[in-house]
């Protein structure tokens, strides 16, 4: 073993995989064995063959549950999906399957030392979803067509609500209740905000967009 670190070290990779692989192949119950294993995956991440070392953290994962230090191969396997993420793409599997295994870790092993990076990369996932969602949202919006940016408004609103563009999100569906007639709803949707988000930009924004519509259809007066 420590033979194969030394080839390791000098980033010999494919010689300390021919030795990890002879470890576990003569000592497979030996404590060596799983963390030859282990370095296979993680040479294999190193050199961005990240399918090759999901399936390799997804057999140490199934057949050593117990092992002491199984947190990591969690870890490893989250981090795969995570650096694989596109910018450009919103459907992306990556994020989907990063966000399972990072949650898996905060659930299972909440005290682990790689729980609040897990939480971290968590948070940095959801905002980079929402962002996405946020950008097809004022696309649709521009192209007036609002019952599709609405939609997509809305599900930043329910399920990535914690994230930076909750308030936003909440401003543009002001905007397009107030295009679509929907008056009360764009004042009642602009009160969450005001209570939730005070001192939100967006929330001024909002304000000023319902005194305006007021002013300029007699709001206020239909009112009294």
């Amino acid at each position: 073993y420590i033979e194969a670190r030394n080839h390791f070290n000098k980033k010999d990779y494919e010689q300390s995989i021919e030795i990890y692989n002879e470890i576990e192949k003569n000592y497979p119950l030996s404590n060596e064995a799983i963390q030859s294993q282990i370095m296979i995956a993680f040479i294999q991440y190193i050199n961005l063959n990240y399918d090759q070392a999901i399936f390799q953290l997804s057999k140490i994962i199934k057949k050593y549950p117990s092992y002491k230090d199984i947190d990591y191969a969690y870890y490893m396997k989250a981090i795969c999906y995570y650096e694989q993420i596109s910018d450009e793409e919103l459907d992306d599997e990556n994020n989907i399957r990063a966000l399972e295994s990072f949650n898996q870790i905060i659930n299972r092993f909440p005290n682990s030392q790689y729980a609040n990076d897990s939480y971290q990369k968590v948070v940095l996932i959801n905002e980079n979803v929402a962002a996405k969602h946020m950008n097809i949202g004022l696309f649709y919006l521009k192209n007036k067509k609002y019952l599709a940016a609405m939609n997509r408004y809305k599900i930043v609103i329910d399920n990535y609500s914690q994230t930076k563009f909750t308030p936003e999100a909440l401003h543009r569906l002001v905007e397009i209740y107030y295009k679509l007639g929907m008056n009360i709803e764009a004042e009642k949707t602009a009160s969450v905000i005001g209570f939730n988000y005070p001192k939100s930009k967006w929330y001024q924004y909002s304000y000023d967009l319902v005194s305006e519509n007021n002013q300029e259809k007699g709001f206020f007066n239909f009112f009294k």
